[in-house]
Order: structure tokens, then C-alpha cells, then sequence
């Protein structure tokens, strides 16, 4: 004798995303021209207290900073205040979400293509990271390579 859990078809298994992977230096150097070529974008630019803050903390401090911010700014699925979470200075990391794309879920979807309504893989976690810390960097050079 067979029961009606027999017969019901199993449920299907919801399809898993593809995973995340970083682009190359130099690809993410050319998405970075790309991306600071857009007329909004290429306002931004480290100065005055926010460029003081990137020279005294140095690289790896403004890295975690970067991570950090990213984690309770960007990474949830629902940010809070999504589209109005990052301010436009006060930390070279802001200045580097708004000249970068990485401000919202929004522009980040535009900007880098990863999508909105789910929590950032870790993968695209550390891509957000590198992408702000890689143009701080740039403008602590004297701008694009």
C-alpha cells in the first residue's frame, strides 16, 4: 500500500549561485578606469582630512576598517538605509564606496554585477575590500597607474 508522501514528487533543491570569482589585478585596475571615468564617480578624491586619515592609519589598518564597514554597511541582504548608508566623507573608506561603486547594493549590482536581496559571499565580501582598498591606493600614488 502506498501513502500520499509516496507519490509527491520531491521537492526540487533550490539552484545554489555561482560562486564569485575575483578578477585578475589587472582586470580590476581596467574596471576601476572604467568605473572612474562615470562623470559622478570621478569627482571623488581623497583630500584633506579623509587623505591625512588613509597616510597616518597606513594600508592594513584601512583595510580592516574597509572589511569591517562593508560587513555591517553592504554585506547584509537588506542593508539598513540601503541607498543612504555610506556618508561622502568623514573616512577614505566612503570616499572610496561612492568613487567606486560599492556605496549600495544598487550600485553595486550596476557597477560590479552582484546582486541585490541576498547577504555578500565572502568571496564578494573580499572583492568589495579590494576594490575600495586598490583605488585608496591609487589615489595615495598620484591617481590611476
Amino acid at each position: 500500500m502506498t501513502s500520499s508522501r509516496d507519490s509527491e514528487p520531491a521537492p526540487e533543491p533550490e539552484p545554489t549561485p555561482e560562486p564569485f570569482t575575483p578578477p585578475s589585478p589587472a582586470a580590476l585596475d581596467a574596471r576601476l578606469d572604467s568605473i572612474t571615468r562615470q562623470p559622478f564617480r570621478a569627482k571623488f578624491h581623497l583630500r584633506g582630512r579623509d587623505r591625512v586619515t588613509a597616510e597616518l592609519k597606513g594600508p592594513a589598518t584601512i583595510r580592516w576598517h574597509a572589511y569591517d564597514l562593508i560587513a555591517g554597511r553592504l554585506a547584509p541582504a537588506r542593508p539598513y538605509k540601503d541607498g543612504k548608508q555610506t556618508p561622502y566623507r568623514g573616512h577614505p573608506v566612503f570616499v572610496a564606496q561612492h568613487a567606486t561603486g560599492t556605496c549600495c547594493r544598487t550600485c553595486l549590482l550596476r557597477c560590479h554585477g552582484i546582486p541585490k536581496g541576498r547577504n555578500l559571499t565572502r568571496a564578494e565580501h573580499v572583492y568589495v575590500v579590494e576594490v575600495i582598498c586598490r583605488w585608496i591606493e591609487r589615489e595615495m600614488t598620484g591617481g590611476a597607474r
